[in-house]
């Protein structure tokens, strides 16, 4: 973001203005960021000059050094600016070679220093049990108040309807979900269960309580933390990157989006709990962080813990560990020293354990999808496999395009105005047309689970009811078969499904409550995987004697497992795109031909007022520092708001040293560097500009709204089109 105001007089007033019109009138003052001796000749004091000492008034010409006297503030960063990595990793090394030393010196340092290194290992425990928990309570209040939404237990209304009938003795093998305490809210309201009024009747609570749910929803983030809508994974990568956003990660966040998350998929909207629940880790991992002085004074540091607190979000969202690691390692972390990995291992076990020890699922299993496929896949089977890939890539594209498109509808009509009207809206139209299917009624993640199944003798649901299903030569494992009626309707009804989930996941992904994409996008490849894999599993049966058959699939083997279709289908539809740079950064950076020259500072040839004059006519949030415009020779880049804060202390000696500002190894790339490079280097390091320079002049600056445009014009849309919020 461009810093777009700077104050006058003092720090304090530096702190409450906003104005950039009030700046001090010093224009004898010249401005000097070379690197000769700070000590001035003696046979150049002038006598009766005054100068300020860092003590008051002074009769020495000194000059004034910030690497000796620092301004309260520089070093500190304004929101949405990035962190200076190499200053922050600095300090730490300062800070733990001071510590080591003082260990030396007696007992009680030497505990300090222990404590020190132990608070690490102390902070990931934290970030672990309470990730953990967290992630219980909202997979079990979710589970709760979904099921609220077509009825209640009458042995308890905590109950959810699985253990409501658990410790029924009324209960059948085959209508082990149908039980006298479970009662539906037809049987309540008019004492009926069957017939049309009571259809109505649990139709309209339906829609009711997922109204109800998602208005509570919108309302809680509108009203009390508007960072709690949305994902919070891109966001993550943004401030894992060394970009600063306060609030996002603080402790309203996380209760408000704890709550709304529920809200949210409790209500049966098309979205998912998982990539929340990495934003809601990583709000623990910033909050616990407070209690470590290490982590809470370093930015730098923050991040590493950060960067545990993700892998512990993916580690309860899926009941992977070591998943998490890589997700942490791979997805969302810019910087991933050593010791950081078997930190996130160790916060992403424990956080997996604790939900464990919870056991919301019921079943003592850390995985959200547990199943087990006993027949190896063949090698013809990858042609439709690789259909199921073209599906996911088309379904992404699909999504991507007409999501964004969306997107900037919402953000450029009266639409945005009204988040509330708009999630309601969307969750009545979701409601109404989820009710009569049972597949989009139940939630997703039951959805995507019944999927993902391997059809058994015990299994009763619509998708295992084939004929002669207790007809098997084979022990547990039953042979491909032909499709029964309940095969044929579940087949209609998912493909009705697809539709919807489609369809309805772009219009909900984006609005202003609590939601994950990972889930609804597995749904929609899981669904489409299983059509296919009944498909090719009626299709091996029927012709079993084809020659694409007949080498590997004999009349009456288990050849086919529609489940696993779903499995790959749902692993397609998670995809990420990469994009081939032709173009140099001589073709990105700016100025471009016939484009205003390049603003910079130069070391040693500028007053304070040249300075503030290029302030208050720019908004850029850095300068680079030149030797002099002739030569264009880059000496480094300093940062606006230090310059700001350096330049107003109330009594300013006629030159201002101000070295300790200048970062004298900015991140540069020549102007014939690939810019498939360039967008690697943004991405892996979180830088916010490189400057371009050829043999040591420079040339010009890439920033990241450029890379941005670049790729989407790589993308083939319009580079103007990009939303910068």
């Amino acid at each position: 973001m461009d810093n777009r105001g700077f104050q006058q007089g003092s720090f304090s007033s530096f702190q409450s203005s906003s104005s950039d019109e009030d700046l001090m009138d010093i224009p004898e003052t010249a401005m000097d960021f070379s690197m000769r001796d700070d000590v001035p000749p003696l046979d150049r004091e002038i006598e009766g000059e005054k100068s300020y000492n860092g003590g008051g008034i002074a009769s020495s010409n000194r000059i004034m050094d910030f690497l000796e006297e620092p301004i309260p503030g520089v070093g500190t960063y304004d929101d949405f600016n990035t962190i200076d990595w190499v200053r922050e990793k600095s300090r730490d090394r300062d800070r733990h070679r001071e510590i080591t030393n003082k260990s030396k010196e007696s007992t009680w340092a030497l505990i300090h220093s222990v404590s020190d290194a132990f608070s690490g290992w102390l902070l990931m425990l934290l970030i672990g049990l309470l990730s953990g928990s967290l992630a219980g309570l909202i997979d079990i209040s979710a589970h709760w108040m979904t099921d609220l939404k077509e009825g209640i237990c009458t042995e308890g209304f905590w109950f959810n309807h699985e253990h409501c009938c658990w410790n029924s003795q009324q209960v059948t093998f085959e209508d082990r979900d149908k039980c006298p305490e479970w009662n539906s809210w037809s049987q309540l309201i008019i004492s009926m269960d069957e017939g049309a009024f009571a259809y109505i009747v649990n139709y309209f609570m339906y829609v009711l309580w997922a109204l109800l749910f998602a208005f509570l929803a919108v309302s809680l983030v509108k009203v009390f933390a508007p960072y709690a809508c949305g994902s919070g994974i891109p966001e993550i990568k943004t401030i894992l990157s060394g970009f600063i956003i306060r609030g996002y990660l603080g402790k309203w966040t996380l209760v408000i989006k704890t709550i709304t998350l529920v809200l949210a998929v409790s209500s049966g909207l098309s979205l998912g709990k998982e990539g929340p629940l990495v934003h809601v880790a990583c709000c623990c991992g910033n909050i616990l962080c407070h209690c470590f002085n290490k982590y809470r004074k370093n930015e730098a540091k923050r991040r590493e813990v950060l960067s545990a607190a993700a892998a512990a979000g993916v580690s309860v969202a899926f009941g992977a560990p070591i998943g998490g690691v890589l997700f942490s390692l791979e997805e969302v972390s810019y910087y991933f020293p050593l010791k950081t990995l078997w930190r996130s291992f160790f916060a992403a076990l424990v956080a997996a354990f604790t939900l464990r020890s919870i056991n919301p699922f019921g079943n003592s299993r850390l995985v959200l999808f547990y199943v087990e496929f006993h027949t190896p896949w063949h090698l013809f089977e990858l042609v439709p496999f690789i259909l199921l890939g073209i599906f996911g890539g088309l379904w992404g594209a699909l999504f991507i395009r007409t999501n964004i498109a969306w997107c900037r509808k919402r953000k450029t009509t009266q639409l945005g105005k009204y988040p509330v009207i708009e999630v309601l809206i969307v969750t009545a139209i979701t409601a109404i047309l989820a009710f009569p299917n049972e597949y989009t009624r139940m939630s997703t993640s039951e959805l995507i689970s019944e999927l993902f199944n391997d059809c058994g003798l015990l299994d009763s649901s619509k998708l295992c009811d084939y004929e002669n299903r207790f007809n098997t030569s084979k022990g547990g494992d039953l042979p491909d078969r032909p499709a029964g009626a309940g095969v044929y309707s579940a087949m209609w009804q998912l493909a009705l499904a697809l539709i919807l989930k489609i369809v309805i996941t772009i219009f909900t992904f984006g609005m202003k409550i609590p939601s994950g994409l990972f889930i609804p996008s597995m749904a929609v490849g899981a669904i489409a995987g299983r059509l296919l894999g009944v498909g090719m599993e009626q299709l091996a049966y029927y012709h079993h004697d084809w020659a694409i058959f007949n080498s590997w699939c004999s009349q009456g083997a288990d050849c086919i497992t529609p489940g696993l279709y779903a499995m790959v289908g749902a692993a397609a539809c998670l995809a990420k795109e990469e994009f081939a740079h032709k173009t140099l950064a001589m073709d990105v950076m700016k100025p471009r031909r016939n484009d205003p020259l390049l603003t910079v500072l130069t070391q040693d040839s500028m007053t304070v007022e040249d300075v503030e004059t290029i302030i208050s006519e720019t908004t850029y949030s850095g300068f680079p520092v030149v030797v002099s415009r002739e030569s264009q020779r880059l000496v480094g880049f300093v940062l606006r708001r230090d310059l700001i804060i350096s330049i107003v202390p109330p009594y300013t000696p006629p030159t201002l040293k101000l070295r300790n500002i200048l970062d004298l190894s900015p991140f540069t790339v020549t102007d014939l560097t690939p810019m498939e490079i360039v967008v690697d280097i943004f991405r892996k390091l979180g830088l916010r500009q490189c400057l371009v320079t050829h043999n040591g002049r420079l040339l010009g600056i890439i920033t990241k709204k450029d890379v941005l445009k670049h790729i989407a014009q790589m993308a083939n849309q319009d580079p103007d089109s990009i939303l910068f919020n």
